[in-house]
């Protein structure tokens, strides 16, 4: 079986994949940093907990957006399994047309499983550490990205510049006038990022002349995907998938 890893900002998140389907899929802090040794052992723990054989591993895909974590995590996973790690970013060859040779892994993953999976121009809403949406037409032109903080970011950054404001529960509040101070920092945040997302999916319909079919994905989109009819479909495994394409790209160049 194939393990695909995305090392992003805050998780590390771990999809295991027979063919296309992904059996076992977890996440891990990406902070505090670890050593190789931590992580092996981190790693080895988590196997004996969902009952996976390092044995069962045969291929191992990587992606981050964290460089000073991948060579550990790359070295941890390989010393554990006895297996190269292949780490695919956006030198990973497809045949995605106009991409910034600044944009990250994950969401070059993300536009290309969307370029792969489905048809016509999509948007992709990450929900991740950063707030990202990216827009892929037909014919596979990246048409642009948006990059805001994001929904946790924001929370924190929230709560550590006030006095009197402490953290709250990421749920969705009955009402949009809040009643108590949990509540209105609930309704700004949840309803506040679901205008703003909504907003910029109109602003980008209005600039293309055309709606696009929206993605939504990442660590909070849960939560906001329910709320809105601009996003058409959640897949939380959106990104490894893409990830596990650029793998498959790979292999493909070096046969």
């Amino acid at each position: 079986m194939l393990l695909v890893v995305n090392i992003g900002n805050s998780n590390i998140r771990f999809g295991i994949f027979k063919g296309e389907d992904c059996v076992h899929s977890w996440v891990m802090n990406t902070k505090p940093y670890k050593t190789e040794d931590e992580l092996f052992s981190q790693f080895n723990m988590t196997y004996q907990n969902y009952g996976i054989s390092t044995d069962d591993i045969t291929e191992i895909a990587v992606g981050s957006v964290v460089p000073h974590l991948t060579y550990p995590v790359r070295k941890s996973l390989s010393r554990l399994h006895n297996v190269r790690t292949v780490l695919v970013n956006r030198n990973t060859p497809t045949e995605l047309l106009s991409a910034s040779p600044q944009m990250g892994t994950d969401l070059y993953a993300n536009v290309y499983y969307a370029h792969k999976k489905y048809k016509g121009t999509k948007i992709i809403v990450d929900f991740g550490t950063a707030l990202t949406l990216i827009c892929v037409d037909k014919n596979g032109e990246v048409r642009g990205a948006i990059i805001a903080a994001g929904v946790v970011t924001s929370l924190n950054s929230l709560i550590s510049a006030t006095a009197q404001l402490s953290d709250v529960e990421m749920r969705i509040p009955k009402k949009v006038l809040g009643k108590t101070t949990d509540e209105s920092m609930q309704s700004g945040i949840v309803f506040g990022f679901v205008s703003m997302v909504e907003g910029l999916i109109d602003r980008i319909n209005t600039e293309l002349g055309e709606e696009t079919y929206v993605i939504a994905t990442g660590g909070t989109g849960h939560i906001f995907a329910p709320l809105t009819n601009r996003i058409n479909i959640y897949d939380r495994f959106h990104t490894i998938k893409g990830l596990r394409e650029l793998y498959l790209n790979h292999l493909a160049q070096h046969a």
